[in-house]
């Protein structure tokens, strides 16, 4: 975790930026026109030479056509291979902007100052950049790790109770994965204070595994619980008059992966009970339509952790302990998704 600090208010964190500004050539500040409002006012008296990159917010514009638009302001302030990009925003500022920063003239400095729960504790750890590509979640990326990641949890105070609860299922995975005691604080708890001590927990979970497997060849794996279902679907509302936040599809995810793994004899029906009591309590988790199985079952079979044709999943065996590579095929994927149905009508 050499590379992330932590800040519990805006001078410390302003200061930092100042400090790591300097030496190089020119800094570039990428945000959406949300972070603009919200957020940059915070930190922008730090980086006043700054030129400030836009693009839109949200996944429908995690695109190369994005990209475009980073690499032409990019060119044309003449930034050169010292220049440093600082990503001031939520999942898809940081996935899109370290995969900008990294191809631009083969790789310049870029540096994460995540805004949502969801970034701080999930997308600006562990080196993943990418975008999205043909209806396919983060189809175009590579492994590059930000210069520094500098979280303070003052951002959380623009953001929604939504954007706060999409957050919370990647702190919930982590728990899911590695931590039993944190996930039972969670299940006693009635209301959560989202602080830098539970930030701070969930990174230094993420951190464990993607430190001790940068390119995840084996149990990095682990982080995906959720994510063969949830970024199906994810992908899928993409294109719908209902899109889902990250986090929310997760949730789904996580839910369907659980009794996917219940139902491969791998998981107690009693901890697969206690996975969707905790995920009902956070999110609106909806019923699944037949499109939704079918389109489910159809983009999961082009995920990215897939051998082949077979389907390869991470699923928890417990709470707190996981399995990389399970082979999961197609009417299993059906079946639990009748059963979630069934579980949360």
């Amino acid at each position: 975790m050499s590379n992330i600090s932590f800040h519990q208010d805006i001078a410390t964190l302003k200061e930092q930026l100042a400090k790591l500004s300097t030496g190089y050539s020119a800094a570039f500040i990428l945000c959406d026109e949300n972070t603009e409002t919200h957020c940059l006012p915070l930190v922008h008296e730090a980086l006043t030479n700054a030129f400030v990159i836009r693009v839109r917010s949200g996944e429908a514009h995690k695109t190369l056509q994005s990209c475009d638009t980073i690499w032409f302001a990019l060119t044309h302030r003449n930034a050169d291979r010292r220049a440093l990009l600082i990503n001031l925003g939520g999942g898809v500022i940081c996935d899109m902007g370290g995969f900008a920063a990294s191809c631009y003239k083969r790789g310049i400095d870029f540096v994460h100052v995540p805004t949502t729960l969801l970034a701080m504790v999930d997308a600006s750890v562990g080196g993943k950049t990418g975008v999205d590509f043909d209806n396919y979640k983060n189809q175009i990326g590579l492994f590059r790790e930000a210069a520094a990641v500098l979280i303070c949890p003052a951002f959380l105070t623009t953001l929604d109770g939504r954007q706060l609860r999409s957050g919370m299922a990647e702190v919930i995975k982590h728990y899911l994965i590695a931590d039993e005691a944190a996930f039972h604080a969670v299940e006693q708890s009635e209301k959560l204070t989202y602080d830098l001590a539970l930030i701070e927990k969930a990174v230094r979970i993420k951190s464990h595994f993607t430190q001790a497997d940068p390119d995840e060849q084996n149990i990095r794996k682990a982080l995906n619980y959720g994510h063969t279902i949830g970024h199906a679907l994810e992908s899928h509302r993409l294109s719908t008059d209902a899109p889902l936040l990250h986090g929310e599809a997760i949730a789904i995810g996580m839910a369907v992966e659980a009794l996917i793994a219940q139902h491969l004899d791998m998981l107690p029906e009693e901890d697969a009970g206690r996975v969707l009591t905790v995920l009902r309590r956070y999110f609106d988790l909806p019923v699944l339509s037949t499109e939704e199985i079918s389109a489910i079952i159809a983009l999961s079979a082009q995920d990215k952790k897939n051998a082949g044709a077979t389907r390869r999943m991470a699923l928890i065996t417990g709470i707190g302990s996981y399995a990389v590579d399970v082979a999961v095929g197609e009417e299993q994927v059906r079946e639990a998704c009748i059963w979630y149905n069934n579980g949360i009508s």
